[in-house]
């Protein structure tokens, strides 16, 4: 039986709408494009100009990485020292590059734009969906998402903080550490990565008045890396 053209029900292309990955792919970039505001005004309170915030945003572009950078500067550390301690938090992210590289299959300058948005937000986005195109739908969304709504709210809080005038009266000088902390509590869901985080702490605060700004940081980082050594599975944890 030969059906004729007005017999047939043809179906409309099928429109890509906010899938689930999608959803959590905006959600999580309005949520973490907010603390851009926080990075911002710390950026300029630290003594960084406009444009020099916006850099780091644009360019270095992952958050704890950053709040490190600006912690150092504004404690008086070298730009070596605030360099060396942005490096050593975002080295989780070519952990992350390596996954996506494998999950989303990206290729040409798609593989480098991808580098650029992998991020702890657009490396979980991904990771949490188990169809193939919702992963590179999440790892999209999220990591173009938060970068530009990083980079705007870094613009809003740069220019804001710059007019409130002295940091210490409105508690920015503090607010740094507070932000950062704020990143990193949700990470530390194990006993593991708490007792880990509660070490490099008391070697941080036992190191502050013998080494420059800076240093006390990178001795932490050290002490993590030999527990890292000795215990592999905090480490898989704490990615």
């Amino acid at each position: 039986m030969v059906l004729r053209s007005s017999d047939a029900t043809v179906a409309p292309p099928r429109r890509v709408t906010f899938t689930p990955a999608v959803r959590m792919g905006l959600s999580i970039s309005v949520a973490t494009g907010l603390y851009g505001i926080s990075f911002g005004a710390l950026a300029v309170a630290a003594g960084l100009q406009l444009w020099q915030a916006m850099a780091l945003s644009a360019l270095m572009f992952t958050g704890g990485s950053q709040f490190a950078f600006i912690g150092v500067v504004a404690g008086g550390g070298t730009g070596a020292a605030a360099l060396g301690a942005a490096s050593l938090l975002g080295v989780r992210n070519a952990v992350y590059g390596m996954q996506m590289n494998r999950m989303l299959g990206l290729r040409g300058w798609h593989r480098w734009l991808g580098a650029q948005l992998t991020i702890d937000e657009s490396a979980a986005t991904a990771a949490g969906q188990m169809d193939t195109t919702e992963q590179q739908r999440g790892f999209w969304t999220a990591g173009i998402g938060v970068f530009v709504l990083w980079n705007l709210f870094t613009l809003l809080g740069a220019w804001l903080g710059d007019a409130l005038g002295d940091p210490r009266k409105w508690g920015l000088d503090g607010a740094a550490v507070a932000a950062f902390l704020g990143l990193l509590w949700p990470r530390l869901q194990q006993r593991e990565p708490v007792a880990l985080a509660v070490l490099c702490g008391v070697v941080t605060a036992l190191a502050v008045p013998l080494l420059p700004p800076g240093l006390p940081i990178l001795l932490a980082a050290v002490v993590g890396a030999a527990w890292g050594c000795w215990h592999p599975s905090v480490a898989q944890e704490s990615v």
